[in-house]
């Protein structure tokens, strides 16, 4: 456990306790965040979990975009999708994993490769999820935080893991918190 790992954990978790209650400056946190676990992960060979957190900084300013009317009568509303949506979204992650993680085990010495394949792909799709308020977005978080636990103790973050095990509970609450919003049709 280091300085920056328990820095990054504070504004990670900044990030989702304001996504929770849709607030804009979650997408503040989240950019710092994912700033500073770029250079945690590459310390530690998870070099997908390190690329991803490039596209966090990326999807942090499209969240900022997408939810630029905080609190208003205009502001995005939470939605549900299709049981379709569901399927073509999990395909691509089986595909996107399998890709991902064969690259990785083959060219470089990535720690768990098909896992943290996995866990990336699947956390790229989430968070667009998030940054258009797809209400699902939070069940896929619970399988993804839960495999994160064991990777992240796996590489000896502690901290990190530890985080990602009250990022399920925190998902679970954040599903219901949004379920409430749901837009009607």
């Amino acid at each position: 456990m280091s300085v920056l790992e328990s820095v990054a954990v504070l504004f990670a978790l900044a990030y989702l306790l304001l996504a929770m209650r849709q607030n804009r400056l979650c997408w503040v946190a989240a950019f710092v965040s994912a700033l500073l676990y770029l250079v945690i992960f590459a310390d530690v060979n998870l070099y997908m979990e390190a690329g991803l957190q490039i596209i966090y900084a990326v999807m942090a300013v499209v969240g900022w975009v997408f939810w630029r009317k905080d609190n208003s009568a205009d502001a995005l509303p939470v939605t549900t999708r299709s049981w379709q949506f569901h399927g073509t979204v999990i395909l691509g992650i089986v595909i996107g994993t399998w890709v991902s993680g064969s690259l990785l085990n083959t060219y470089t010495d990535a720690a768990r490769p098909f896992i943290d394949a996995g866990t990336t792909v699947s956390a790229v799709i989430c968070t667009w999820m998030v940054t258009r308020k797809i209400l699902e977005n939070w069940l896929y978080w619970i399988v993804i935080n839960a495999v994160s636990v064991w990777l992240f103790t796996d590489r000896g973050l502690s901290l990190t893991s530890g985080l990602f095990a009250l990022y399920i509970v925190l998902s679970v609450a954040g599903y219901l918190s949004w379920r409430r919003t749901l837009a009607t049709p």
